[in-house]
């Protein structure tokens, strides 16, 4: 049994420059922790495959294609790959999330 505590986790860089933690990856799949302090956001990117993003902690705003709405803990998005999405806090407090790409991504993410 592995058990990884978010706040241990491999820090990975990014280009949107914000707090992201590796929890899992494997050949299948990938889990990362991301945590937006108020005022962060992720720039506008694509995936090259399926995601969806799991709210642990906060609020925020997640915008996919044309559509933006607000999320708060415990909801999930469903976010298809190659179509372009980010996520904000305009909150004034900590906005924790998972992003679980499956399969697991071999192409590069494409910033916009």
């Amino acid at each position: 049994m592995k058990i990884t505590n978010y706040k241990d986790a491999e820090k990975k860089d990014n280009p949107h420059g914000v707090a992201v933690n590796k929890l899992y990856d494997t050949e299948h799949a990938q889990v990362m922790h991301i945590e937006l302090k108020p005022g962060e956001k992720l720039k506008k990117h694509s995936t090259p495959v399926d995601a969806f993003f799991y709210v642990l902690e906060g609020e925020g705003i997640v915008e996919i294609g044309d559509e933006q709405e607000k999320i708060t803990k415990d909801m999930l998005v469903d976010s298809l790959a190659r179509i372009p999405h980010r996520l904000m806090n305009e909150s004034d407090s900590v906005f924790r999330f998972l992003v679980v790409k499956v399969p697991r991504q071999t192409e590069k993410t494409r910033l916009l």
